[in-house]
């Protein structure tokens, strides 16, 4: 005569499997990529795009704009719009060069580009070294100091007089990339919240 199974007895044999199944099937995370590792990799990165919003705060004054920013080599081009799209403005840097389309079209180039940089800004921002910092990494330049959490990443670097402070990073491939960082100096603070990277 064939034993009859009760459906509560059958459903728990079932959940038990089902744990087992997934007990069996866990992976570890993997561990953290060393420092010496990671800062050298991301310091050589030549190419990179990054879209997301920045806060500007200089004294008493202030203003958002939505950041579209485009990395090849040396080369920066970085595209400051407010809400959809309008008045934006773009900046381009390589080395010593620097060019500005302000938003009414007008092309500028290199002191006449720095100083309204400068006047629109109130200071002139490190665009050099920026775009190590926005990587999560000091500028090889020059000397820094840089304080790690527990996944080898930044969560302080100092370097040329400005203090960057990584508060969230994000997965981008397989590495983490910074999400928020706040780049300060006397008087001058600057936000970003980063909403997407390709590395490509």
């Amino acid at each position: 005569m064939s034993r009859r199974i009760s459906l509560p007895a059958a459903l728990l044999g079932l959940a038990a499997l089902a744990l087992t199944a997934c007990q069996t099937v866990s992976v570890p995370p993997a561990p953290p990529m060393a420092w010496s590792v990671r800062r050298p990799e991301l310091q050589s990165l030549g190419t990179f795009h990054l879209t997301g919003r920045v806060a500007v705060a200089v004294e008493q004054r202030g203003f958002d704009a939505n950041i579209r920013w485009a990395q090849n080599g040396t080369r920066t081009r970085m595209i400051l719009s407010g809400p959809l799209g309008a008045d934006a403005a773009q900046v381009t840097a390589d080395g010593a060069s620097l060019s500005v389309i302000t938003p009414h079209g007008r092309h500028l180039g290199n002191a006449a580009a720095r100083e309204v940089l400068v006047r629109q800004l109130g200071f002139e921002p490190p665009l050099q070294s920026l775009r190590y910092w926005v990587l999560g990494v000091p500028d090889p330049g020059t000397p820094a100091s840089v304080v790690l959490d527990a996944e080898q990443r930044p969560t302080r670097l100092r370097q040329g007089g400005w203090s960057i402070e990584y508060h969230s990073y994000m997965p981008v491939g397989a590495d983490w990339l910074p999400r928020l960082l706040t780049v300060r100096r006397a008087g001058v603070r600057l936000r970003m919240v980063v909403d997407a990277w390709r590395l490509q």
